[in-house]
């Protein structure tokens, strides 16, 4: 028997990536989950390994930042397994520039998916969890940043939307705990994803809603990482996961409105 045996949770943008350890590490530990990404395939490849390791769980795919698309993500959850435990909002990627440089579409692209549309989900949700009481907690867990902590150069957009993260998840713990619901959120810092991984020497790129964006981090940082870090090391997305996991497990019933920094002790 797993921590979460039998919870239902719904886990945005987990086909790839550190969501895609949130969504196998909760399946691991007995949870039912609803698999999102942007895309089909990756959603239904992290639902195959799921399904293989003995779990369950099937896929949303599409974007979070699409008209309807939360409804469509809780009712799934619902119609599927028959309730909705857990919610982790983690969906999102970064559009970086300084200020002068920022167009009015790349702060409104990373505002919407990284804070609306987080909200859009959670104003789903409230009617069923409302209506549905518990005798256990339900959990809730927003996925922020150390650069909606303490700034970023060159992230203005997406330190602005962490931060709002931030505000979102300790009104919601106010609001929610009549619900027995518990709302914390996870300020990760560096960790390796297919953002980071490559170095921006590599001239890598994603293409996202059409959008074809440069990703990587520049040698220099990754040095400094190295040479100036506690661990010596960036997180790998396993330990990212598990500060996820931990704040969705019986033992953190009585945590909530708290933002917790994955970041190795860095700041």
């Amino acid at each position: 028997m797993g921590t979460l045996e039998g919870k239902v949770a719904v886990v945005s943008g987990s086909g790839r990536g550190i969501g895609r350890e949130f969504a196998l590490k909760l399946a691991a530990e007995g949870a039912h989950v609803v698999v999102n990404d942007l895309d089909k395939e990756p959603a239904e490849e992290t639902v195959a390994d799921i399904v293989a390791a003995g779990g369950r769980a099937v896929a949303c795919a599409g974007s979070v930042t699409e008209e309807g698309f939360a409804e469509r993500f809780v009712n799934t959850a619902i119609d599927s397994f028959g309730g909705l435990d857990i919610i982790v909002n983690n969906a999102g990627y970064t559009w970086d520039t300084v200020i002068q440089k920022m167009t009015d579409e790349q702060w409104d692209a990373i505002l919407d998916v990284h804070l609306k549309a987080p909200f859009r989900i959670l104003r789903a949700a409230q009617p069923f969890i409302k209506a549905n009481p518990t005798s256990y907690h339900r959990k809730v867990v927003n996925v922020s940043s150390v650069s909606g902590v303490f700034g970023n150069p060159g992230q203005a957009n997406y330190s602005s939307a962490k931060a709002g993260v931030i505000g979102l998840t300790k009104t919601l713990a106010k609001e929610w705990g009549r619900y027995k619901v518990n709302v914390n959120g996870v300020a990760f810092g560096f960790i390796l994803t297919r953002m980071t991984e490559a170095t921006a020497a590599d001239e890598a790129f994603v293409e996202i809603e059409g959008r074809k964006l440069k990703v990587g981090v520049s040698p220099q940082i990754m040095e400094a990482v190295e040479r100036t870090h506690p661990f010596g090391r960036p997180g790998t997305p396993g330990e990212a996961a598990g500060a996820v996991y931990m704040l969705c497990t019986p033992e953190a019933d009585y945590v909530s409105g708290q933002v917790i920094n994955v970041d190795g002790a860095s700041r």
